[in-house]
């Protein structure tokens, strides 16, 4: 068995957005960067309805131009439904600036994109190394790992970023993994030939449907460029039949849904259903001496408002700048420069979730006599703009909701 060192500046675990992100911006700056991925691309994962926001990260990170190249569907908004109830917002009208149009991508390839634009940049990536042990020495974090061929290998850097997703290898080899705040939810999703018909079905937009009995089942429809769509639905444990596959499930839920149900009445599964159970995950602290954890391997709220991604980016925007100081030699207050103003944003989505399955946002969602100036300012949280504090709706999100719930209820 083989045992071989490298030392590095940086070194990333997770070669997924985040990842590319915050190796792409250390390689602009100069430093020598390894990224160590479990798999090999392309990979199946979900997540797939980008927001606006994101948009702003991928540029910084000078990986925009080979997503736009890609083909991916274009988004510029979300539509919801609730039985006979229909609301759509337009990205593009939003209250913050930046950004309103992104993408639907499969996951798969718009990974594989990002990290083959990441390589091309000069960035190392290492595909079929599981990572068995982080150890942190008096000048250099040690990276062990083992390949698919079972060699070994001992990487060393001056700072470690986790952006291994839900894989969350810092948290569980640190012992940091908290229990979420939110109730432990499933989702069943799969990949369909979609077949739609309806003239009015808009593929630049992300359809999200709620059940017509249950408030806390919805369903979501993201239409792909190819005539495809992911489609999924996310229920609380007690609707699960444990007596029936994931597909069977998937199919009879979404038959529950009248109206999402008549529009993929032709549809065609490409793929069995699969299945996440209690997704929601969090952390005692986001970061420590020499390591910083990123997007999902933090924290995953919910994927109602697809804000998975865009957190991801964000953090790993927030936290390249603060790597390259701290690398350089500069002390970095991480509490208050990457901590607080990452949570912020998180806090922001965290406060619509919660509405969400209290039914408030629905409400809100759904309300018809909408004020034009609010509906910009909530349709900017919904683009992803969780971080602009100019929005009333970012800096006083509980408060300014409960305003709203009592006036649309």
């Amino acid at each position: 068995m083989n045992n071989q060192q490298e030392a590095f500046d940086v070194i990333v675990i997770g070669a997924g957005p985040s990842g590319a992100v915050v190796s792409s911006l250390l390689k602009q700056q100069g430093l020598s960067v390894l990224v160590v991925e479990k798999t090999h691309f392309p990979r199946f994962s979900i997540g797939e309805s980008l927001l606006p926001q994101s948009m702003t990260y991928l540029e910084a990170a000078n990986l925009l131009q080979p997503v736009v190249e890609a083909g991916f569907q274009y988004k510029n908004g979300a539509v919801f439904r609730r039985a006979s109830q229909y609301t759509q917002f337009d990205f593009r009208e939003k209250f913050s600036t930046g950004w309103g149009t992104t993408y639907q991508v499969k996951r798969a390839a718009f990974d594989k994109v990002l990290a083959d634009a990441t390589e091309q940049q000069g960035v190392q990536i290492k595909y079929g190394y599981t990572v068995t042990a982080v150890n942190f020495l008096n000048e250099t974090v040690e990276v062990c790992c083992v390949d698919e061929q079972g060699n070994s290998y001992h990487f060393y850097g001056q700072f470690l970023a986790d952006a291994s997703g839900f894989g969350r290898v810092l948290p569980r080899l640190l012992d940091l993994e908290t229990p979420s705040c939110f109730p432990v939810r499933q989702s069943f999703f799969t990949h369909i030939k979609d077949n739609i018909s309806c003239e009015n079905f808009d593929r630049n937009k992300i359809l999200i449907t709620i059940h017509p009995e249950r408030q806390d089942v919805w369903y979501w429809l993201i239409p792909f460029s190819d005539g495809t769509a992911s489609i999924g639905v996310v229920v609380p444990p007690e609707l699960v039949n444990k007596d029936e596959d994931n597909t069977r499930q998937l199919q009879r839920l979404i038959g529950e849904a009248s109206e999402l149900a008549q529009l993929t009445d032709s549809a065609e599964f490409i793929n069995p259903a699969q299945k996440i159970a209690g997704y929601s995950a969090n952390v005692s602290k986001l970061w420590g001496d020499r390591f910083v954890l990123l997007g999902n391997a933090a924290e995953f709220l919910d994927p109602v408002f697809s804000s998975g991604v865009t957190i991801a980016l964000k953090s790993a925007h927030l936290a390249a700048g603060l790597i390259t100081k701290q690398v350089m030699g500069e002390v970095v207050d991480w509490q208050a420069c990457y901590h607080q103003p990452l949570m912020k944003g998180i806090d922001t989505f965290r406060c619509f979730v919660e509405a969400w399955y209290d039914g408030s946002l629905q409400n809100i969602l759904f309300f018809d006599q909408k004020e034009p100036g609010v509906e910009r300012m909530v349709c900017s949280i919904l683009a992803g703009y969780a971080w602009d504090e100019a929005n009333p709706y970012v800096a006083d999100c509980g408060r300014r909701l409960n305003v709203l719930k009592e006036l649309c209820s």
